[in-house]
């Protein structure tokens, strides 16, 4: 009984976050249709994309980059493309290799994406646009939807091989 293994349950998991720095690490806007697209009553429509990035910097010590990507078009024209790499260092202590990766993918950019939604709004009304107001995203969504597309991938790969056995 004293040798028994036990796989720690979230009780016995004593992880910590620390915010050690937020920053802008790039912000780029562009503003092809001004100023005719000033002078349209036309509401330009709104494509947004997002991408985390994560970069390990030390033993527990990670960079996590939220890029926000916003699209505004009027028909198919683009009227202001404008783009935001928000980052932050985070410290990150006593978690299992699985759970760290869950924790910088859903927890990081989590944290990362008001300071986003500031800094882009700002600039989006300093380039003669109203704000605009990034809205709330689940990154725990997101991460779920990207682990089972990378299962299906896998599968995929895996069901020639698994085809080609059952032949044998």
């Amino acid at each position: 009984m004293a040798n028994e293994q036990t796989t720690p349950t979230t009780e016995q998991i004593n992880g910590q976050l620390n915010i050690l720095k937020i920053y802008v690490k790039d912000l780029s806007i562009e503003n092809p249709g001004a100023p005719a697209v000033f002078q349209q009553d036309k509401m330009p429509a709104i494509e947004m994309n997002l991408r985390t990035l994560s970069n390990k910097l030390g033993n527990d010590t990670h960079e996590a980059v939220l890029t926000v990507t916003l699209t505004f078009k009027i028909e198919d024209k683009v009227v202001l493309l404008a783009e935001i790499k928000q980052a932050g260092i985070f410290n990150i202590t006593g978690l299992p290799e699985p759970l760290l990766q869950q924790v910088i993918a859903i927890h990081c950019p989590t944290i990362l994406l008001p300071y986003a939604r500031e800094v882009i709004s700002s600039a989006i009304g300093n380039a003669g646009f109203p704000p605009f107001y990034l809205p709330p995203t689940n990154f725990e969504a997101l991460y779920r939807q990207q682990q089972e597309a990378l299962a299906k991938q896998a599968a995929e790969k895996d069901k020639p091989k698994k085809e080609e056995e059952a032949k044998k």
